[in-house]
């Protein structure tokens, strides 16, 4: 929960973490991110964070507005930070591990059974893309994980600044490009698309298939987590079920890419 407050003439916006996010938010890892990318002007601007509770008071951009991910001018524009944020390699001492995330969102269910009745093959087919993955992973950094549209603020002097750093942590920064399509409930197109705005034209068959696989991985990781949250009683709707789709889908387009490539 998020709410707007002035003091002494300037405002501020003030988070409270919602239902669950205890279990989901390691909050001490959270602010070391803060302090590594402070001063950078990589992201908003910390007035408080408490690495206790995740209460956090940030600056109120005034005057900003968030990615629209259906213009291509604002793709390029956030593609460039991103670009830029990932070659700083800034380093910090904990791993953001898809692989584990999944495992630990389903363990939050306490046994209940998921949602899809094919639940189980799907989280066999995903697992099989981590072979693939980790032979073409080129290198780690700080990477933000949640690089979704929403999290880009274009301010009104004219520059971008990439908020809620909370699942930030090392990893490939390649998995942002997944996150960011993944979010938009891009089709393959779009997918594509923002690929070779990233890349600048220049991405290599492999790489882009690494991308198709963290589509897989990352669509079954946010649905496990839907899944958690709907047991709290939060409900995803659309969302959720897409995500899903995105486990399913692009695990069979990365069987049909490596097919055709062999």
């Amino acid at each position: 929960r998020s709410f707007l407050f002035t003091c002494r003439n300037k405002k501020y916006i003030m988070r409270i973490p919602g239902e669950g996010t205890d279990q989901l938010i390691n909050r001490r890892e959270e602010a070391q991110v803060y302090e590594v990318i402070k001063g950078r002007g990589i992201c908003d601007d910390i007035a408080y964070i408490n690495p206790e509770n995740g209460y956090k008071i940030t600056e109120f951009l005034e005057g900003s507005r968030v990615c629209d991910a259906d213009n291509p001018d604002d793709l390029k524009a956030c593609m460039k930070k991103l670009r830029e944020f990932h070659g700083l390699n800034l380093v910090v001492d904990h791993e953001f591990d898809i692989f584990g995330q999944i495992d630990f969102y389903e363990s939050l269910w306490d046994g209940a059974p998921s949602i899809y009745r094919d639940y189980k093959k799907t989280k066999e087919h995903v697992l099989e893309l981590k072979k693939y993955i980790d032979e073409h992973v080129e290198r780690k950094c700080l990477t933000h994980i949640d690089a979704v549209p929403d999290n880009f603020l274009f301010t009104a002097n004219g520059d971008i600044r990439l908020i809620d750093w909370e699942y930030a942590g090392m990893q490939d920064p390649h998995v942002d490009i997944a996150m960011f399509c993944i979010y938009s409930l891009y089709n393959k197109r779009q997918v594509d698309r923002l690929i070779s705005i990233y890349f600048e034209g220049k991405c290599s068959k492999e790489v882009r298939i690494k991308i198709y696989c963290y589509i897989a991985a990352c669509g079954l990781l946010w649905s496990n987590w839907c899944e958690y949250k709907r047991s709290l009683g939060v409900e995803f709707g659309e969302y959720s079920l897409r995500q899903y789709r995105y486990a399913k889908d692009y695990y069979k387009i990365v069987m049909d890419e490596l097919a055709g490539r062999s």
